[in-house]
């Protein structure tokens, strides 16, 4: 079983390659041709899984990270979206008068 996955993948993997889209037909062409048997049925949802994805940016990215966001995390946003991206800001004007306020007192760090 393992190697008909692994033939299915790698049809897919060539077809990406080549700049040619991914279809259940061209999946099964590439493992004919390889002398593997693959279920139609396989390469029909591998070709489905994969529509309107670009494989090169799947496998650039595989440890990117970007996992999914917690449960809670939508409704919070949905909620007080607004006041939650204000805050920040004030707080980056605090950090801006911390600094200038060292400046003021006549240390350097040239000095």
């Amino acid at each position: 079983m393992a190697s008909l996955e692994l033939a299915a993948t790698y049809a897919t993997l060539i077809l990406a390659d080549d700049g040619i889209e991914i279809t259940a037909d061209k999946i099964l062409a590439l493992t004919e041709a390889a002398s593997v048997e693959l279920e139609p049925i396989w390469a029909s949802l591998l070709a489905k899984a994969l529509e309107g994805k670009n494989v090169k940016d799947l496998l650039s990215n595989v440890g990117a990270g970007g996992g999914a966001p917690a449960v809670g995390a939508p409704v919070a946003a949905a909620a007080g979206g607004a006041a939650a991206a204000e805050a920040p800001k004030e707080e980056e004007k605090k950090e801006e008068a911390k600094e200038e306020s060292d400046d003021d007192m006549g240390f350097g760090l040239f000095d």
